[in-house]
């Protein structure tokens, strides 16, 4: 039997690191599609990167790709790459429009060109649910983008829906919702607060900075959602499925985790600072998972405290190590 190959656009982020993890122990030939650029952001697969394989490939250039999957020919292609940070996608909403939108685009066509038999896996987002119409949200849900990278998303998943249903492609979305883990981005309030608390806890700080402590999310771990990925992508027919834990936490209820696995009062600690808020808010998300549950299998290991809890102790260690480190 053939080793199986698998090319994983965002590998060097969260999810791309935990999923060519799950690869290569399901004994795939792992291929992780990176820009050129100037500076290496390879932190989160260091320890993986004598046992996979990096090509430069970016999805703003419809030839890079189509010239990339000539020279891989995978059987699965796992698009995670996007400008991913809602807030920058008010900054920046054309670059997100290119990347997280019409980038989708240009993989399923190069799919649509190469190889028809590639199997193809969209990373959508519940930020596509938005301004939510009801709850918890399923895959028909309607969708109420409120920033311009859910607007991308809601692109992208119905663009692998119709390259599904004109070509045959067997194109599957997963509605990931919340997933964090200590490779998390510092930018991510989950990540942000463990960073802090951990900061603080060590003294090098004595406040952390946040907007709406009300806002609700359906958090989960990020290495039990690459699995359901995989799972979407040995199914027998190309479906979407959400993948989520169906509980809701508030912003406030993980400061309480994260400063107590430290030992602190939170309210000692955050301040509330607008300039923090979204121009438009995403109030509640929740996920209702029972399609992957009943059709997949799938169910998440790591609840949501163990996962913060998780965080703030991958951060206490990695604050203590830059500052004994010299220029710390």
């Amino acid at each position: 039997m053939t080793q199986r190959r698998a090319l994983i656009t965002g590998i060097t982020g969260q999810d791309g690191s935990y999923l060519a993890e799950f690869l290569l122990e399901k004994g795939y030939k792992v291929y992780g599609m990176v820009r050129r650029s100037s500076s290496d952001q390879f932190e989160r697969i260091a320890h993986l990167q004598d046992r996979i394989d990096l090509r430069e490939g970016d999805l703003l250039d419809q030839l890079s790709i189509i010239t990339l999957l000539h020279s891989v020919e995978p059987q699965e292609i796992y698009n995670l790459a996007a400008q991913s940070f809602v807030p920058t996608s008010w900054q920046q909403p054309i670059l997100t429009s290119e990347a997280t939108a019409l980038g989708v685009t240009r993989m399923l066509e190069a799919i649509r060109v190469v190889d028809r038999s590639i199997r193809f896996y969209q990373a959508s987002s519940s930020e596509m649910f938005g301004k939510v119409r009801e709850s918890p949200q399923n895959e028909r849900t309607p969708f109420y983008p409120r920033s311009p990278y859910g607007v991308a998303k809601v692109y992208g998943h119905y663009l692998t829906v119709n390259y599904r249903e004109s070509y045959g492609l067997h194109a599957v979305s997963g509605i990931l919702f919340n997933h964090e883990s200590p490779r998390r981005g510092r930018q991510f309030v989950t990540r942000k607060i463990t960073h802090g608390a951990a900061r603080i806890k060590l003294g090098l700080d004595t406040e952390l900075r946040l907007g709406n402590l009300d806002a609700k999310r359906d958090w989960g771990f990020a290495g039990d959602y690459v699995e359901a990925m995989w799972m979407m992508m040995q199914h027998a027919t190309p479906e979407d499925f959400v993948i989520a834990t169906g509980e809701s936490h508030t912003v406030r209820e993980l400061c309480e985790i994260a400063f107590a696995r430290v030992d602190l009062d939170w309210q000692k600690h955050v301040v509330i600072d607008k300039s923090h808020v979204r121009p438009a808010e995403v109030d509640t998300l929740v996920g209702d998972p029972r399609k992957a549950r009943q059709v997949l299998g799938w169910n998440q290991k790591v609840s949501f405290a163990e996962l913060v809890q998780m965080m703030v102790d991958a951060d206490v260690r990695e604050v203590a190590r830059s500052v004994q480190q010299p220029g710390g």
